[in-house]
C-alpha cells in the first residue's frame, strides 16, 4: 500500500491556495482536496507495516504548533517537476518530522534519506516544458514569489493512502493522530 504521513490543511487555507491556482500558467493542477504538506512518504509498505506503525503513532505525543506558509518556488532544474508554497521550517515542525522518522525506523519503516523541504503542492509539470511555459512560469514565479499567508495552528498529522488513478492521485486518510494543545 502506498502511503504518506501528512499535516492536513484547514479549509480557509485550502480555500486561499485554490485562488491562487487560478492564476498558475500552465502545469497539472493539485486538486484542493488533495493539499497537504507531507512530514514523510512512505512508498509501498505492507499492511503489516502499517499497522505496526498505527499501534506506534497512537502512543505518540507532540504538541500543536502553527504552521507558516511562505514564497512559492519550484522542485526540478533546469525543468520543474513542480510548483509550491514552502513551509517555514519552524523548530516545532522540524522536531514533528525528526520524531516520526524515529517512530517510523521502530515500526521497521526505513525512509529514503532526502533532505526534508516542508511544503505544499500546487501543481505538477510534465517534463520538457516549451520555452514559452518555461517564460509564463517564470514570469509568475517573479510576480508571486513572496506570496504568504497568515499562519494556523496544527492539531493533527494523518497516515494516508495514495491511491493511483488514471485521472491522478487519490489521498485516503487512514487514521488521524491529535496533537496536544499548546
Amino acid at each position: 500500500m502506498r502511503a504518506f504521513l501528512a499535516l492536513p490543511l484547514p479549509d480557509p487555507i485550502c480555500d486561499a491556495l485554490e485562488r491562487l491556482q487560478e492564476s498558475i500558467p500552465g502545469g497539472n493542477l493539485i486538486p484542493p482536496e488533495n493539499f497537504h504538506l507531507t512530514l514523510a512518504f512512505l512508498g509501498d509498505q505492507p499492511e503489516h507495516a502499517l499497522e505496526e506503525l498505527h499501534f506506534a503513532l497512537e502512543a505518540f505525543r507532540a504538541t500543536a504548533f502553527d504552521v507558516h506558509l511562505k514564497g512559492l518556488d519550484t522542485f526540478g532544474t533546469p525543468d520543474p517537476t513542480n510548483l509550491h508554497i514552502a513551509a517555514e521550517p519552524s523548530p516545532a515542525l522540524l522536531d514533528l518530522h525528526k520524531r516520526l522518522k524515529s517512530a517510523l525506523h521502530g515500526a521497521g519503516i526505513e525512509l529514503e534519506r532526502t533532505r526534508f523541504r516542508p511544503h505544499v503542492t500546487l501543481a505538477r509539470f510534465t517534463k520538457g516544458l516549451t520555452p514559452e511555459d518555461a517564460i509564463k512560469l517564470g514570469r509568475f514565479l517573479q510576480a508571486r514569489a513572496n506570496t504568504v499567508f497568515d499562519p494556523f495552528t496544527v492539531t493533527e498529522f494523518k497516515l494516508y493512502e495514495s491511491i493511483q488513478t488514471k485521472h491522478g492521485s487519490v489521498y485516503e486518510p487512514l487514521a488521524s493522530y491529535p496533537l496536544a494543545p499548546n
